[in-house]
C-alpha cells in the first residue's frame, strides 16, 4: 500500500451516503446481515471470483461500494479504495492469466486518539473461478467453484466489523483490506506488506479471516498465538461465547496472514476448518452457518479491542513455527517448506524452510531451487507437488538443488 493518504471529499461522499442510504443495513441482524452478503458474493453472477477477471473486479467495486457506505476513507491508489497489481507467478502462468491487473480494496478507519498506530484486519475475496489447476477436482470438467466459505465468509466478515467499528470508532487506526490473488500465492497481500509505506513497528499486529464460515461443535481454531508473547493472555480475556477455541503457535501458512509474519508483524488467522467442500465446486453459501460465524466475528471484535488499549511496545513480535504443519496441504509427508510463489524460472524455488521440519533437517535453505526430488525431474511447483503426492510417512529420497548457481545433492528422510 502507497502512504495513507486521507481523501477528504471522496470520505464527505461516503459520510453523506452513509447518513443518507437509511438504517436497514445497520439494524439489520448479524445472521442476515453476513448471509447477504455471503450470497451475494457466492451467487453463480460472480463467476467465482477469479483473480484478474471481470468478476473479481465486479466484486472489488462490491466490497468499495461497501466501505464507502460504512465510512472507510480510501487507502488505495490515488485516492481510491483500489490498490492495482500486475499478476506473475508459476500458478498465475498455469491458470493463463499472466500480466492481467488485480486489485486489493483498502479502506482506513482512523483512530481517534492514535491515528498513527494501526490495526490491520484482512480476508481474500478471490475465489477459485471455474476450478482447474486450482481445484480439489482439477482433473475434471471446469465447473463453477462458488467460493462461499473460502472466502466469502471472510469478506462478509470485514464488512460485519467494518460496520461495528464505524458505529463505535477505536482509539487506534484500524486498516480493513479485501486482498486478492490468495488463491494463486498470496500475491495481493505480499504486494501490499511490499508497498506498504506505515512502518511495521506502528502496526500493533494483522488479523486475518479465511474459511470462518463452517463452525461446527463451537470449534474454532485460531493459528498464529505464538507471533507475539502477549497472544495467549489476550484471547484468554475474551469472552469465547461458548466457543471451543484451539490455538496453533506458528504464524507461517497458505492464508494471507503469513506474508505480514514474514515482515515480522503478529498475526492471528481465524479459521473454522476444512471440509469436503474446500475447493470444489459444492462450496455454496446455503452449507454457511450464519450464527457461528457471528459468534467468531464477536471474538474477532472483542480482540481488536482489547489491542486497541494497547501500545506497540506493550506487543511485541516473536519467531513461530506451526509444529503440525500446513493445515490445507492434502494428508501424508511434507517437505516442511513455505514455496516462492511468484518464481517463474526452472525448478520450485523455496521461499521459507521451516525449522525442525524435513528441508532443515536435509540441509536445505532459504532461496534454494529444487530440481530433482526422487530421480524425477521438478520443472515447477506442479513437479514438486507430484513427487510430494508418491510418498510414504519413513521414505528416504534424494534431492538435487541449484544454491548459487551450485548443484547440490541432499538426502531427506520424511
Amino acid at each position: 500500500m502507497k502512504k495513507i493518504k486521507i481523501a477528504l471529499p471522496v470520505f464527505v461522499i461516503g459520510l453523506f451516503f452513509l447518513m443518507s442510504c437509511g438504517t436497514n443495513e445497520v439494524e439489520q441482524a448479524g445472521d442476515d446481515f453476513l448471509k447477504e452478503h455471503v450470497t451475494w458474493l457466492a451467487d453463480e453472477e460472480r463467476g467465482g471470483r477469479l483473480v484478474g477477471t471481470i468478476n473479481e473486479a465486479d466484486a472489488a467495486n462490491y466490497i468499495s461500494d461497501h466501505f464507502l457506505q460504512y465510512g472507510l476513507i480510501p487507502a488505495g491508489d490515488e485516492g481510491t479504495y483500489v490498490q492495482q497489481f500486475k499478476l506473475e507467478g508459476p500458478m498465475v502462468q498455469a491458470m493463463e492469466i499472466e500480466s492481467q491487473i488485480s486489485r486489493n480494496v483498502v479502506g482506513l478507519l482512523e483512530g481517534e486518539t492514535f491515528p498513527n498506530r494501526y490495526i490491520i484486519v484482512g480476508a481474500h475475496y478471490d475465489g477459485q473461478g471455474m476450478g482447474g489447476t486450482i481445484s480439489m477436482n482439477m482433473n475434471s470438467e471446469p465447473a463453477l467453484h462458488y467460493s462461499a466459505d473460502d472466502n466469502a465468509s471472510g469478506t462478509a466478515g470485514l464488512f460485519y466489523l467494518a460496520r461495528e467499528f464505524a458505529e463505535h470508532p477505536p482509539q487506534s487506526s484500524v486498516l480493513i483490506v479485501a486482498f486478492s490473488g490468495e488463491e494463486l500465492g498470496l500475491i495481493g497481500s505480499k504486494y501490499f506488506v511490499d508497498e506498504m509505506e506505515i512502518s511495521p513497528d506502528s502496526v500493533l499486529a494483522m488479523i486475518n479471516l479465511d474459511m470462518i464460515g463452517r463452525l461446527e461443535n463451537n470449534e474454532l481454531d485460531i493459528f498464529g498465538t505464538g507471533t507475539s508473547s502477549q497472544w495467549e493472555k489476550i484471547i484468554a480475556s475474551v469472552e469465547t461465547d461458548s466457543l471451543e477455541i484451539t490455538t496453533t503457535p506458528g504464524g507461517m501458512g497458505s492464508s494471507d496472514h503469513a506474508s505480514f509474519y514474514r515482515a515480522e508483524i503478529p498475526v492471528l488467522h481465524y479459521y473454522t476448518g476444512t471440509h469436503q467442500q474446500y475447493h470444489r465446486e459444492t462450496d455454496t453459501a446455503d452449507l454457511i452457518n450464519y450464527a457461528g460465524m457471528e459468534k467468531v466475528l464477536e471474538h474477532v471484535e472483542s480482540v481488536v479491542r482489547t489491542l486497541d488499549s494497547m501500545t506497540p511496545g506493550e506487543i511485541d513480535f516473536q519467531e513461530s513455527t506451526d509444529p503440525r504443519g500446513n493445515v490445507r496441504m492434502r494428508s501424508g509427508p511434507t517437505l516442511g517448506v513455505m514455496p516462492d510463489y511468484t518464481f517463474s524460472g526452472e525448478g520450485f524455488r523455496i521461499e521459507q524452510v521451516r525449522p525442525d521440519g524435513t528441508a532443515d533437517a536435509a540441509g536445505l535453505q532459504d532461496g534454494d531451487i529444487i530440481i530433482e526430488m526422487d530421480g524425477k525431474e521438478v520443472a515447477d511447483i506442479y513437479g514438486y507437488m507430484e513427487v510430494l503426492n508418491t510418498l510414504e510417512s519413513g521414505d528416504t529420497i534424494s534431492i538435487t538443488i541449484l544454491r548459487d548457481d551450485e548443484e547440490i545433492d541432499l538426502e531427506a528422510t520424511f
